[in-house]
């Protein structure tokens, strides 16, 4: 498992970015240089293998996806870390961006397969997902990079960062 990631729950969920946290992250947020010493570091600390699946892609071994945490009463959504995944771990886990690019049955089998369920289950995790993003996206979320600082082993900024 990747020194980035919070935890060793490996399970694939459906994680889905409320609309107006769009395009806040640390892709857009970091100059390129300081994310690509990040995401490569991810992928070397999960030998560049999907930490949920054990998978590869096809183009591109893993992806880094950035694990949020979310408190739904002050509104913060503070980032805890980092973990790379397969291409198809990563779409699932942002299934509203496969569903505009056609691959949500792609997602549906993947989800099937990984966590151990059927056809209906897994559509009711992406009905939950959208219920939950429909929720949070009422709302402006203060955005905390303070991992950046306090946790990340290979970041120069060693105060933190926080947006809006």
């Amino acid at each position: 498992m990747s020194i980035f990631s919070k935890d060793k729950k490996l399970q694939l969920s459906i994680e889905l970015v409320p609309s107006t946290s769009f395009y806040n992250n640390l892709r857009s947020t970091l100059p390129k240089s300081q994310w690509d010493v990040l995401r490569r570091a991810s992928y070397r600390g999960a030998d560049y293998v999907c930490e949920i699946c054990g998978g590869k892609g096809e183009r591109h071994p893993v992806e880094c996806h950035e694990i949020w945490e979310y408190n739904d009463k002050r509104h913060i959504q503070k980032l805890i870390g980092l973990i790379s995944l397969c291409p198809k771990c990563h779409a699932c886990k942002h299934i509203g961006l496969s569903q505009i690019r056609g691959l949500e049955e792609e997602c549906i089998e993947h989800l099937m397969l990984i966590n151990g369920i059927n056809s209906h289950q897994a559509k009711n995790m992406i009905l939950d997902a959208f219920e939950k993003w429909a929720k949070r996206s009422q709302h402006i979320w203060e955005i905390d990079l303070s991992w950046l600082g306090e946790k990340c082993p290979v970041c120069e900024n060693k105060e933190g960062e926080n947006g809006k």
